[in-house]
């Protein structure tokens, strides 16, 4: 038995996983940018495209790493600054991921929010003073995403460009 797949088929297979991929960021159910970068890594290895496809492949590659050190270095030091320890984080996550199973996708930005005002406020032991922390860490989370969306559409138009060049 003989399995054969065109050239056509694993473009669009690729694209959609770099689409699902998109979507995984802005929707943080799914691995955004790894998702991305395996469309572009199945497309490399299994499309026409010639030596285009492994530069793309490489370009694309430094894109991903880049996307993901920057997006947990930079949101990261910034909440430093403002004073938010890690451990607040990790309620915020706790909850976040407990509200998606209650709440699906909704819940898990809701979570997030309830955990970290709530490990706010037990460490500083005023509610008043535990919104401003609260907000650092929404920004922080929001600066994070932006990075990763940026990153992923970054390999969106890398391959698009690999396309039309291959």
């Amino acid at each position: 038995m003989e399995l054969t797949v065109d050239n056509t088929t694993v473009t669009v297979l690729c694209g959609l996983a770099i689409a699902a991929g998109i979507v995984g960021v802005v929707v943080p159910i799914l691995p955004g940018l790894l998702l991305c970068w395996l469309g572009v890594l199945a497309w490399a290895v299994f499309g026409d495209g010639g030596w285009v496809k492994w530069l793309v492949l490489a370009v694309v590659t430094v894109f991903a790493v880049a996307g993901t050190v920057v997006k947990y270095l930079w949101p990261g030091r910034n909440l430093k600054r403002s004073g938010v320890p890690n451990s607040t984080l990790l309620v915020g996550g706790a909850l976040g991921l407990v509200g998606f199973f209650v709440i699906p996708i909704v819940g898990l930005v809701l979570g997030f929010i309830l955990g970290v005002w709530l490990a706010e406020r037990a460490r500083l032991g005023d509610h008043r003073q535990a919104w401003p922390s609260t907000v650092h860490a929404l920004k922080a989370a929001g600066l994070s995403m932006l990075i990763e969306l940026a990153a992923a559409l970054a390999i969106a138009a890398t391959w698009g460009v690999g396309l039309l060049v291959a």
